[in-house]
């Protein structure tokens, strides 16, 4: 934005009196909301060529935080509240509302943190496949793959992707791309809970019951309610269905 460096500090400040709401001012008083809003349309004009999968920004920030950023009242500055959001992070939530974003104070919390990363990577499988000539007999078997995953965060968004998907056929492709991915990164974005991690882990053990002995079945059902009363991490059933090669043929290939 040419403001050189150092730069001295802006802020978000609510002018009562005018209709467009929050302004981002110098601290001398130079408007720059103008002049980020352009900056930020040029900047992700150039990040669309980099396809990417993720995007972290920067906490308390007036140009890139995401939420509880303070905003200044009128032109004495009287005291702030947290209810603001940077001119950057809202022109990149605009441009690209599925694409996962977080703050970087919020990837203290191991849940968020967990929430944030497995939706890049969820996010970069879809890309992967819209990328690719794909065709409704490529989406139905990559549907499929993630029913684990999706029903450890939504069981409601997921059977409701399971009838957009029955209705495919009838959809012209773009629009069902863009269902689709609006969907599925909606589902995502819901934290995943414990109950329902152990759910999708009693769904993936049908897969492969009848494959294993009863004294393996029994082991594995006891470490799946030692984590569904929250005595060991997801990790653990995990590792032990990979230790049976039997299993993990089928195991393996589900997504949780």
């Amino acid at each position: 934005m040419g403001l050189g460096s150092p730069r001295e500090p802006i802020r978000l400040v609510r002018d009562t009196g005018r209709h467009d709401g929050v302004r981002l001012v110098s601290r001398s008083g130079v408007r720059l909301t103008g002049r980020m809003r352009l900056f930020a349309r040029d900047r992700l004009r150039a990040l669309a060529k980099a396809d990417l999968s993720g995007y972290m920004l920067k906490k308390d920030c007036p140009s890139c935080g995401m939420e509880r950023v303070k905003v200044w009242t009128g032109e004495d500055s009287r005291p702030s509240e947290r209810n603001g959001g940077g001119i950057f992070a809202a022109e990149l939530l605009r441009q690209y509302p599925n694409l996962p974003v977080e703050e970087e104070g919020r990837l203290h919390d191991p849940v968020l943190r967990e929430n944030f990363f497995e939706r890049v990577f969820a996010y970069r499988r879809l890309r992967s496949l819209f990328s690719s000539r794909w065709n409704v007999g490529a989406l139905v078997p990559w549907h499929t793959a993630q029913k684990l995953a999706l029903m450890a965060h939504s069981p409601v968004r997921y059977r409701e992707l399971g009838r957009l998907v029955a209705e495919a056929r009838e959809i012209p492709r773009a629009e069902l791309g863009r269902r689709y991915e609006d969907e599925f990164m909606a589902a995502m974005r819901i934290r995943a809970t414990r109950a329902r991690h152990t759910n999708a882990l009693m769904q993936a053990m049908g897969h492969f019951k009848r494959r294993i002995d009863e004294a393996s079945r029994d082991e594995l059902l006891a470490v799946l309610e030692d984590y569904r009363r929250g005595l060991v991490p997801r990790i653990v059933p995990l590792t032990l269905a990979r230790h049976d090669p039997r299993s993990w043929a089928t195991f393996g290939s589900r997504r949780i």
